[in-house]
């Protein structure tokens, strides 16, 4: 009799528990999870770049590289940018070698994005993305969500709080439908 008075009494603390869970989001506001948004990148164009200063916007953060098959990706990356950038996203393109296919240095990369994709979002400098010698975003991304790119062109979504939104892998297209509908969803959240 004991062990079904235990068992019940952990049913109901259980649903106790997710019940507060769920009131704690609603009052938040909050799904996602925060991340270190302040730690500045290297922009590839001078000057630094961080996540923070888009507070307010959705921001797709992508790793990247020259010389991967999903390179021709920088063209529908460029094309979301164009299609989303007057209502508020940011595409933060974020080139790194933790693949061995990215070109030597950052002004090949800079030149090679310019001249054969015509890009002009955000780009940071050659950075690594996995690992212990990842940027501090990849790292509290991977430490709060468990996500770290597998291949380039790994996608991410935030919110306009900085709250992971959804990771998509490298397969998926920039202009899929999966990426598109979050991020109509989340603009209009931010519209109100």
């Amino acid at each position: 009799m004991h062990v079904k008075a235990a068992t019940t009494l952990l049913i109901l603390s259980k649903r106790i528990c997710v019940a507060i869970m769920a009131a704690l989001l609603v009052v938040t506001g909050s799904t996602g999870m925060a991340l270190d948004r302040d730690t500045p990148f290297e922009s590839i164009y001078g000057g630094t770049l961080t996540l923070s200063q888009w507070e307010g916007q959705p921001v797709l953060v992508v790793n990247t590289a020259s010389l991967c098959a999903f390179t021709d990706q920088y063209r529908d990356l460029q094309a979301l940018y164009d299609r989303y950038r007057d209502e508020g996203l940011v595409v933060l393109a974020v080139p790194s070698d933790d693949f061995n296919q990215e070109l030597a240095s950052n002004a090949e990369v800079k030149e090679f994005c310019e001249l054969i994709y015509g890009l002009d979002m955000p780009m940071t400098i050659i950075t690594s993305v996995k690992g212990r010698d990842a940027h501090p975003f990849y790292q509290s991304l991977r430490k709060e969500s468990g996500f770290t790119p597998r291949w380039n062109f790994a996608k991410v979504l935030l919110d306009g709080a900085g709250n992971v939104v959804d990771t998509f892998p490298s397969q998926i297209s920039p202009l899929s439908d999966e990426i598109t509908k979050q991020i109509d969803r989340v603009l209009a959240d931010l519209a109100g």
